[in-house]
């Protein structure tokens, strides 16, 4: 019988195959890793069947709404569905969607396209997207890490892509090639609200932000790469941002990213610190 296998891990789904895949090249990539007890896999069937796990949606802000997995599936990032001016995004996927989920955002009008930050948040992007009858948009940059190819994916090419007016898709590279955020210019009230997934990562003191080639392994970018990166989305007005795992710099979100690339560079020029 043909499934379509999820690695346990990083919670993506695979094409339809009569068995398992032998690995998973997301997770043998130095940005992921290979649980220390192998390879293994799942099924959403067998999720669903388990009876473990549900979404949590909160209404984050107007306009706003979070979607976790609890307990966590794969990386256990966050999902956002952003509501603004009768057109409906989902920025980022996550593995797990059960009826529950299907109905409620039905109810707010459904999804009118999915865009993603990078790789390791793809999971079941094909089958939301064909639930709702979404297109996803994925930066051309990183069409190699797709591993359950859809008649639904739009590869976008260049530095910043519009799907609806005040929401923008802008290419800033560093985690990935094709690494991407979401400028939400009506969002905070006007203010503007970014979303990163973990393009920009929210760290533990939540006014300062960082920025890495690979988290698990910590990898850091090149200064030459963060200060790419800062300059990009200084031309952006945002108060707030928000990242992959549920962490919000609620105010002064803009100023937060600056300071924090400042800091990070001289770190890495040794300008920082004397140990």
């Amino acid at each position: 019988m043909m499934k379509k296998y999820i690695c346990t891990t990083c919670g993506v789904q695979y094409s339809k195959s009569k068995s398992e895949p032998e690995h998973c090249p997301i997770c043998e990539e130095e940005r992921q890793y290979v649980n220390p007890d192998g390879q293994s896999w799942s099924t959403h069937d067998e999720l669903m069947e388990s009876g473990n796990y549900k979404n949590i949606i909160i209404k984050e802000e107007q306009g706003l709404y979070s979607i976790t997995t609890t307990p966590k599936v794969g990386i256990g990032q966050t999902a956002y569905l952003v509501i603004s001016e009768g057109f409906n995004v989902l920025w980022d996927c996550i593995t797990y969607l059960d009826d529950e989920t299907i109905a409620f955002i039905r109810s707010l009008g459904g999804i009118h396209a999915i865009a993603l930050s990078h790789p390791h948040y793809y999971s079941r992007q094909a089958d939301w997207a064909e639930t709702f009858d979404a297109p996803i948009y994925i930066h051309r940059g990183d069409h190699e890490w797709i591993m359950e190819p859809s008649e639904h994916i739009r590869l976008w090419e260049g530095e910043k892509r519009e799907l609806n007016e005040g929401l923008t898709l802008h290419r800033l590279g560093g985690h990935f090639k094709g690494g991407a955020v979401l400028h939400w210019a009506n969002g905070d009230c006007g203010k503007g609200v970014l979303l990163t997934g973990d393009i920009i990562q929210v760290v533990a003191d939540t006014g300062w932000v960082s920025f890495m080639y690979s988290y698990p392994n910590l990898i850091p970018l090149p200064a030459s790469k963060v200060e790419e990166m800062a300059k990009k989305v200084f031309e952006l007005p945002f108060n707030r941002l928000y990242n992959a795992f549920h962490k919000v710099i609620k105010e002064n979100a803009h100023r937060a990213v600056q300071r924090s690339a400042t800091r990070y560079i001289k770190a890495l020029n040794g300008e920082l610190f004397d140990t």
